[in-house]
């Protein structure tokens, strides 16, 4: 239980149901893998925690778990064509990871009528033409609802079953979210637009959007979607390795508008708040608002979900965090020393030079290696053993790159870098050769 800071979740959660003019408004925050805090304002049912509202775009999030399970199953690589599994679209040359990242070129919406307040159609109902492959391959970021309406197409292609079936069953309900559906089961809340002018209500529909389901159909309560804010933050119960949930959160492509920015992944929002990086995805269908993002270093999540169309509270969701952060820090677990250890990885620990440049490799409890500049900038990534005797870059800029020690111990090559205990020594190894008359 949050104690200390309860009123002042419960003081701005009420402030922005009220200035938002949300017809209901609940929101929670997720520590230790369950919601430690939960407040529903306006016209809500209880308990507030198991009322379902539309997901929208968080559905995207849940589709990328969907394709990078086949990818970790071999069924299929981040790097083959459309074409592979889904024929015939005009996206048939972009690869599956270009779609995940919303660098695929696709079209934002899918052509005909306005696919999140009419009944939805198939893969090929939607009539797709170049029109609908607005951008070159990798050109750059365009957020597209219909890139990810063909993932959903992808998934149910591989698995040979609906979408619907294999997110139920292979991501939802090994979660435990036992209460989020592709349509709305009761309890759940009426979506509503809100009169811009007036204090004034316009029920809004909704359908099965079929082909672009995938794209932002689910239904969710705050415990499930506090669930899901768990599984962000890491306890992804086997669905996913810890691995793949680290990959999907590395950040491809970038929206930038103005001196605002921010990133994705592999289905995953990456967003800028204060000195921090918030992990999730936010979502809007015709009446309803959701939201869902974690802060790692804190171990602590937060989600909201909503009635209403538009006006809701954007910093809603990092003002509960920067509460929490500010009243309740997260407590870091105790240092404890390795149990055991690799006698070739402790060999590489101490200072290194790449030329003049000082750097430092340590060795985790973990087993994994970090490389890191001393008191200069200097790329900084963590390895991991191969189990070869050579390490690979899992972040930075030697993201993927392998660290090949020296037989003898003195250096080490990292992507064509040469490192040596001393700078530029022993001469005979460093690439091009040094000057003969040494330092003076």
């Amino acid at each position: 239980m949050l104690h200390t800071t309860a009123a002042q979740l419960l003081a701005r959660t009420a402030r922005a149901q009220r200035d938002g003019r949300a017809p209901s408004l609940v929101a929670g925050v997720v520590r230790g893998g369950t919601l430690a805090w939960s407040a529903g304002r306006g016209d809500v049912a209880e308990p507030h925690t198991d009322v379902q509202y539309r997901l929208g775009s968080i559905t995207k999030t849940v589709t990328a778990v969907a394709v990078m399970r086949l990818r970790d199953e071999g069924l299929l690589d981040l790097d083959d064509v459309l074409e592979q599994h889904v024929p015939g679209t005009p996206f048939g040359r972009r690869t599956v990871g270009q779609l995940l990242s919303h660098m695929a070129g696709a079209g934002a919406e899918s052509p005909g009528e306005w696919w999140e307040r009419t009944p939805g159609t198939s893969l090929a109902g939607l009539g797709l033409s170049e029109a609908d492959r607005p951008f070159a391959a990798g050109r750059r970021f365009h957020y597209s609802n219909l890139g990810f309406g063909v993932l959903g197409q992808l998934v149910a292609a591989v698995r040979n079953r609906p979408w619907s079936d294999v997110v139920r069953d292979e991501v939802l309900l090994p979660l435990g979210m036992t209460r989020t559906t592709p349509r709305p089961t009761s309890p759940a809340a009426q979506g509503f637009a809100v009169h811009p002018w007036a204090d004034l209500l316009l029920p809004e529909p909704e359908h099965d959007a079929v082909s672009m389901a995938a794209a932002g159909q689910l239904w969710s309560t705050l415990a499930d979607l506090g669930r899901f804010a768990a599984f962000l933050l890491g306890d992804t119960a086997d669905v996913l390795t810890t691995a793949t949930l680290e990959e999907m959160s590395e950040p491809s492509g970038a929206a930038v508008e103005g001196a605002d920015w921010s990133a994705y992944g592999l289905g995953v929002m990456v967003v800028p708040s204060g000195d921090r990086t918030l992990l999730g995805h936010s979502g809007s269908m015709p009446g309803f608002l959701a939201g869902v993002f974690v802060d790692r270093l804190e171990q602590t999540g937060v989600v909201s979900l909503s009635n209403a169309t538009s006006g809701g509270d954007r910093a809603l969701l990092p003002d509960l965090l920067r509460i929490v952060r500010d009243a309740e820090p997260h407590v870091v677990d105790a240092w404890r020393p390795a149990t055991s250890y690799d006698a070739q990885a402790l060999a590489l620990v101490g200072p290194w030079y790449w030329g003049p440049t000082p750097v430092s490799v340590t060795l985790r409890a973990d087993g994994v290696l970090h490389l890191e500049g001393l008191g200069r900038k200097a790329s900084a990534s963590r390895f991991v053993s191969r189990g070869d005797g050579t390490w690979v870059g899992l972040d930075s800029y030697y993201a993927g790159e392998v660290l090949r020690p020296a037989a003898d111990g003195l250096s080490f090559n990292l992507a064509t870098f040469v490192f040596t205990r001393t700078p530029y020594a022993p001469a005979d190894v460093i690439p091009g050769g040094v000057d003969e008359r040494g330092w003076q």
